[in-house]
């Protein structure tokens, strides 16, 4: 696999190596040495399905507040997404900034996002299939979110006529009705 690190640190491209032949190809998606090689969670012990009736369909941004963030591994097994981290880390300097890449069925390209980082994508063709594994177990009480559209992150959706979105994403608060100050309570307002 080849892993390429964005400008968001511990975020990855991961691009799994193909082994060729007259039948189509052989290539392995995850090896828990490789990843924890990288600094990357080698374990997941949730797997999830998001299949998108539509194209255009927003999804995000979704979080978890610490110390239950959940480590995603992100892949499209059918159709094509246009998948987003934005990073959550106060003292990252690159807080607040976001990377984006395109996700597809012929790609087969993947994207790992850290615990500490929001997640979110919009489908770029009708039925569009999104699988991603967590490093931790999904809780209600912890799951929170951000506006999709929020001027603080300044997302460029490839798609910003066509869009399907929960009433619940298109509610959450900006970053600035939070405020800074009040963020690090926000972001970690759960208590094991």
């Amino acid at each position: 696999m080849n892993f390429t690190e964005t400008k968001l640190k511990g975020v990855y491209i991961i691009e799994p190596e193909r082994f060729e032949d007259e039948r189509g190809f052989f290539s392995p998606s995850f090896s828990q040495h490789e990843f924890e090689a990288h600094g990357l969670a080698g374990r997941f012990v949730e797997n999830n399905i998001s299949y998108n009736r539509r194209r255009g369909t927003l999804r995000g941004l979704h979080y978890q507040a610490m110390p239950y963030g959940q480590a995603k591994l992100v892949r499209c097994t059918r159709g094509a997404t246009f998948d987003v981290a934005v990073d959550l880390r106060t003292d990252s300097p690159t807080f607040r900034q976001w990377v984006g890449v395109e996700l597809t069925a012929e790609n087969h390209l993947m994207i790992y996002i850290p615990g500490d980082m929001g997640h979110g994508f919009q489908t770029l063709e009708d039925d569009t299939e999104v699988f991603y594994q967590t490093s931790s177990v999904f809780r209600p009480d912890a799951y929170l979110g951000l506006r999709w559209n929020d001027p603080a992150f300044g997302i460029e959706w490839p798609l910003p006529d066509e869009r399907i979105i929960l009433a619940r994403d298109s509610s959450y608060p900006d970053f600035a009705t939070i405020g800074q100050v009040a963020w690090r309570h926000h972001n970690r307002s759960v208590t094991p």
